[in-house]
């Protein structure tokens, strides 16, 4: 159910409108004031809009303006007469949601109706979203202590109140949505929608009508009007990932959308202003592809007005310390996983795996650790076994262990704990358990028959 206002100077539409929404179980608000509805848009909680074009007291397109700075997220649907249509049309680049013509088929209204509604809710989930992810991306959430992350750092600080185009550049994983997230939040738009979208999830055929939006029956399919992205975000922030994989064809229009602020929808002849700040971030080198034909040159220049280049993980080893302990804080703050450590030595580890997959891949094995460790102390045995093999642990293993240790005993415990690490990731299968450690499977029995003879030997 949505609370429906609608505003007509025409007592007859007004009690029609408020039967047929009260029939389809909307509670419904009527006045034939402009000034009276914009005291109901400020007392209460209207989910849609409707009003005549065409008033005594004040016309629909004041009332508009006015409603837009009171309540921003409400839709609104304009209603006019035939010789009103131009007007209406231009309400809509105005802000308007849609408008319908008098008289109306009621079929019609309800279903403009039903769009428009779940557009406001929409857009407030995307207000209630940037007020929570406002604090998480702020200036001093943002972790990382390496001169190559504080160089970003100053980056982002000098371009958040900019309206300039920013490319991110950076290696899969590696924080480009981070930093595009940080440069909307903490600047003038973070009350508005942040909408990111991936340029290499586009199919080719509904490209321009994702980005763009499309009129009804512009093509086949089409029975109702879609906002693109560019008006979905409008006021706020469109994030381009990927921004290297965008059809050529519609390169060219977005150059125009970054030159005129406008877009057009698919199957209009009309321009609709937009007021959109892009980010684009890209894993190529977007200058070899100028080279090779794949990206328009006049483009690449457009959207690399400041340029924010994202060091990989491997390049900044003195940040993983850091980055791990701040993602174990927020996944026991998430829940599913109780307060834990990290080990010295598991610490050292991370510090000098490579990370091919960047940050995302931290978080994705840290994840992975916190679940599957039992107790409060996570161990190099808890993370995945590709990560715990390839580690540079020798350097480790020489920092905590005696200069008079033992020889014969100790390999006879490291080699005890690597076949029980990989039993336990084989889930007891001794073939597998085998192929995990490089050796027959009939060499494995061997030494687990060796085992057996100890105290400490896996069962």
């Amino acid at each position: 159910m949505a609370t429906i206002l609608v505003v007509d100077d025409e007592k007859n539409y007004l009690w029609m409108l408020g039967e047929l929404f009260q029939n389809e179980g909307h509670e419904v608000l009527t006045c034939e004031k402009g000034s009276d509805a914009l005291t109901l848009l400020r007392d209460g909680q209207v989910d849609l809009l409707l009003t005549d074009l065409r008033m005594a007291e004040m016309d629909g397109m004041t009332l508009l303006a006015r409603a837009r700075e009171i309540a921003p997220a409400v839709s609104t649907i304009i209603m006019t007469a035939y010789g009103t249509i131009e007007r209406a049309v231009e309400a809509m680049r105005l802000g308007a949601y849609d408008f319908i013509v008098k008289p109306f088929n009621n079929a019609d209204l309800l279903r403009a109706a039903a769009k428009a509604i779940e557009r406001t809710v929409l857009v407030r989930e995307n207000l209630r979203l940037s007020q929570s992810l406002a604090h998480q991306y702020h200036f001093d959430q943002l972790v990382g202590k390496s001169a190559a992350m504080q160089t970003v750092f100053d980056k982002i600080k000098r371009v958040t109140d900019s309206k300039s185009t920013v490319l991110i550049t950076g290696e899969s994983g590696s924080g480009k949505e981070l930093v595009a997230h940080a440069i909307h939040f903490n600047g003038p738009r973070c009350g508005r929608p942040f909408l990111p979208v991936n340029c290499s999830a586009l199919t080719e055929t509904l490209a321009e009508s994702e980005l763009f939006g499309h009129e009804r029956g512009a093509f086949t399919g089409a029975s109702v009007r879609h906002l693109g992205f560019f008006e979905q975000a409008n006021g706020g922030t469109l994030f381009l990932d990927e921004i290297g994989e965008l059809p050529m064809n519609l390169q060219a229009k977005l150059l125009r959308v970054l030159d005129k602020q406008e877009i057009r929808r698919v199957g209009s002849e009309k321009v609709v202003a937009v007021d959109v700040r892009i980010l684009a971030a890209t894993n190529h080198d977007l200058k070899a592809q100028v080279k090779a034909g794949r990206f328009r040159e006049d483009l690449f220049f457009r959207l690399n007005v400041v340029r924010i280049d994202v060091p990989p993980l491997r390049d900044r080893p003195e940040d993983i310390p850091l980055l791990a302990e701040a993602y174990l804080q927020q996944l026991v703050k998430e829940g599913g996983v109780r307060d834990k450590r990290l080990s010295p030595i598991t610490m050292d580890l991370l510090t000098r795996y490579r990370w091919p997959g960047n940050v995302r891949e931290l978080q994705n094995v840290l994840a992975h650790a916190a679940l599957m460790s039992k107790a409060d102390e996570i161990q190099p045995d808890d993370f995945p076994l590709e990560l715990a093999a390839t580690g540079d642990w020798l350097t480790a293993l020489d920092r905590i262990l005696p200069h008079d240790v033992p020889l014969d005993s100790t390999l006879k415990a490291v080699e005890r704990h690597m076949i029980i690490r990989a039993l336990a990731h084989a889930n007891g299968v001794q073939a597998k358990a085998a192929e995990l450690l490089k050796i027959s499977r009939s060499l494995l029995q061997y030494k687990l028959k060796l085992l057996g003879n100890s105290p400490d030997s896996p069962r």
